[in-house]
């Protein structure tokens, strides 16, 4: 019988297409040996205990605490508002539902731009109160000092180029940067800048997808894009806009994989009719 069962539950995950042959659990050095092997790298975020647990049972290979929790999660419309306390909160939470996955945690807007001293400091309070195994932070040249001294202090960083959500009132737009000669060469050089730091992978924005390429020629580290095209190392989406949990978010990169908001509004509409109905409990579901 127990046989049957393991038998049942491989069959039909083959099947679903999201067994994972390798279920060691994901470090840095495993993915620069993926980009080496050939090996795409899928990575989604996650926010909670419960997502984490069933992105990570599905064979994620990282996933990234973002900071676009502040949109998806809080209701706001940058990421700017979201503080160094909710995001330890969400990595926390995160980290109790995973087992494989790499767990990456954005360092929040203001938590690394004063000084590499502050920096550094916040960097090793998510660490140690979250558990979580590397951090993320945007930017190249102008925040390069301070990406040094944290992984001077021990910790892992991965580098985020391109639209640079953090840098939203600055840019004032959400377009497809690095279009022009100039932008892109920088782009270029901040992300050797990255990986000669030590940076363990970076991720490339809504970029064209001929830079986010070459990009990931040049480096031995993973490139991992979102709007960037298919010829980098990997790709990365929020869960919640991958899952069809929302209608109002539609950006050109995106493929919606379900539509859980749909499915999620039935559901409830039912649970509601339900109750009115007085159909909900019945006398099975009673004590």
């Amino acid at each position: 019988m127990i046989n049957f069962a393991t038998d049942f539950i491989k069959k039909n995950r083959i099947m679903a297409g999201y067994l994972v042959e390798d279920t060691r659990k994901v470090t840095t050095h495993r993915l620069i040996e993926m980009k080496q092997q050939g090996k795409k790298i899928a990575m989604l975020t996650s926010y909670d205990y419960t997502m984490a647990r069933i992105v990570d049972g599905a064979g994620v290979d990282v996933i990234l605490v973002g900071d676009s929790a502040s949109n998806v999660m809080a209701g706001n419309t940058t990421t700017l508002p979201i503080t160094l306390n909710q995001m330890i909160y969400h990595a926390t939470s995160v980290m109790h539902g995973v087992e494989r996955a790499l767990v990456v945690c954005d360092m929040p807007f203001g938590s690394y731009q004063v000084n590499p001293t502050e920096g550094v400091t916040n960097a090793i309070r998510i660490m140690k109160e979250s558990g979580c195994d590397a951090l993320k932070l945007e930017g190249g040249a102008d925040i390069i000092d301070t990406v040094k001294a944290i992984l001077a202090a021990g910790i892992p960083v991965m580098g985020h180029l391109g639209l640079t959500p953090q840098s939203i009132n600055k840019f004032g737009t959400y377009a497809v940067r690095a279009k022009d000669e100039a932008e892109a060469e920088k782009l270029v050089a901040d992300a050797h800048l990255l990986e000669e730091a030590g940076c363990f992978a970076i991720v490339l924005e809504k970029i064209p997808a001929l830079l986010a390429s070459r990009v990931a020629s040049e480096l031995h580290i993973p490139i991992i894009g979102i709007g960037a095209g298919p010829q980098v190392d990997g790709q990365v989406l929020v869960v919640n806009d991958m899952l069809g949990m929302n209608k109002g978010f539609s950006p050109k990169f995106l493929r919606r994989y379900a539509d859980l908001h749909t499915v999620m509004t039935d559901a409830i509409g039912q649970y509601v009719s339900d109750v009115k109905a007085r159909t909900f409990p019945d006398e099975n579901e009673q004590y």
